[in-house]
Formats: structure tokens, sequence, C-alpha cells
């Protein structure tokens, strides 16, 4: 059994490096999520509005490009 004490609320909250990772995530899981509901998604490049198409992302998934797709 793990003696080490969780850490609390307010320090999971002050760690931005935990909270960047956790919503860096969630996007991920909803835009696959979106490609596999077959559902494209729109985002932004040069100031412009772009849809990827599901097959897109899905493919950048697959290659593990997530990345191009996702913001960092």
């Amino acid at each position: 059994m793990n003696d080490q004490p969780r850490p609390s609320i307010a320090e999971l909250l002050a760690d931005r490096d935990l909270i960047t990772a956790a919503v860096n995530r969630a996007i991920q899981e909803a835009v696959l999520k979106h490609a596999q509901a077959g559902q494209a998604i729109a985002v932004s490049q040069n100031g412009e509005v772009v849809w990827i198409p599901p097959a897109e992302i899905l493919a950048d998934f697959a290659g593990d490009t997530a990345k191009k797709v996702l913001p960092a």
C-alpha cells in the first residue's frame, strides 16, 4: 500500500504542467471521439477557420502525429 500522502486539490491546481497535460489529453480525446463519430473539427490556421475531416484526424492519430492537428 502507498504510504505517501495524496496532494491536496490546491497543490494539484498549482501544478501548471499537470493541468496543461490534463487539458491536452482531454482535447485529444474529444477530437478523437468527434472523428470516430464522423464529425469534422474546426481549427484556426493563419487567422482562417479550417475544417479538418474525420479521415484526416484519424490518419493523424494512427500516424501518431496528433500534435499536427491538436494544440500543443
